[in-house]
């Protein structure tokens, strides 16, 4: 019977430890860049699917049907390998400037969250009132500005646990871009294990890195919940 010799002091110092937080590094930051864009596209989104103008609506429809039915490996693949075909020659080049691969994973992790996001958004946005756009656009609001001042930033308060949930999708999906070369917390654990031959050891320490940063955002949300959204429903 083989009997693994455990060897945790490969994973907790050395360069191979100075890799694995690197990899978290890079992984904090792509998550913080892909949530912020994600929520902000979504919030489009989720305002075109209730526009009045079909086409809009129609459009926001399509890409909500079609980014949340399709892969995100496969959406991955597509922005690193055929963006240039979508994009604009000046994007193409600036990308090409920067780095590709982060970048790609960026647009594939937006894009894909964002149309999840936009339906969570929507449905908050439907269990407000009626009566209150009906008060806005009496009162001489537009229907856009009785979205952004009025219905909105409750929608918003009311989908704050289903989009911390989204977000917390978004950080563990962000280990598919290893696939494409970029060097998150899963890439170093890989080239780590391939190094050493430690994989129980290097997908261990990942696996814990991906745990604590999903207790941490449990504990916000619970946080969030109990002291700022229970005395708003009490009011």
């Amino acid at each position: 019977m083989l009997k693994y010799k455990f060897d945790w002091a490969v994973v907790l110092s050395g360069k191979y430890f100075d890799w694995l937080v690197s990899g978290v590094k890079v992984t904090i930051q792509l998550s913080a860049v892909s949530i912020a864009l994600a929520f902000l596209l979504g919030l489009i989104i989720a305002v075109m699917r209730m526009s009045r103008v079909r086409p809009v609506r129609w459009f926001a429809h399509g890409y909500l049907e079609f980014f949340r039915n399709t892969p995100l490996l496969v959406q991955i693949f597509f922005w690193y390998f055929g963006s240039y075909k979508v994009l604009p020659e000046a994007a193409n080049d600036w990308l090409v400037s920067t780095n590709f691969e982060f970048a790609s994973a960026v647009i594939a992790l937006t894009i894909y969250t964002s149309a999840f996001i936009a339906e969570d958004i929507r449905s908050g946005v439907l269990s407000i009132p009626k009566e209150q756009m009906e008060a806005a656009r009496s009162s001489g609001f537009s229907y856009i500005r009785s979205m952004r001042y009025i219905i909105l930033p409750q929608a918003v308060r009311i989908t704050v646990p289903p989009l911390i949930s989204q977000f917390l999708n978004l950080v563990k999906n962000s280990s598919l871009a290893m696939t494409i070369g970029v060097a998150e917390l899963t890439y170093q654990a890989r080239q780590v294990e391939s190094y050493t031959f430690k994989g129980f050891e290097a997908f261990t320490a990942a696996t814990a890195v991906y745990l604590a940063m999903s207790i941490l955002i449990t504990i916000v949300v619970t946080w969030y919940s109990k002291t700022i959204l229970s005395p708003m429903k009490a009011r």
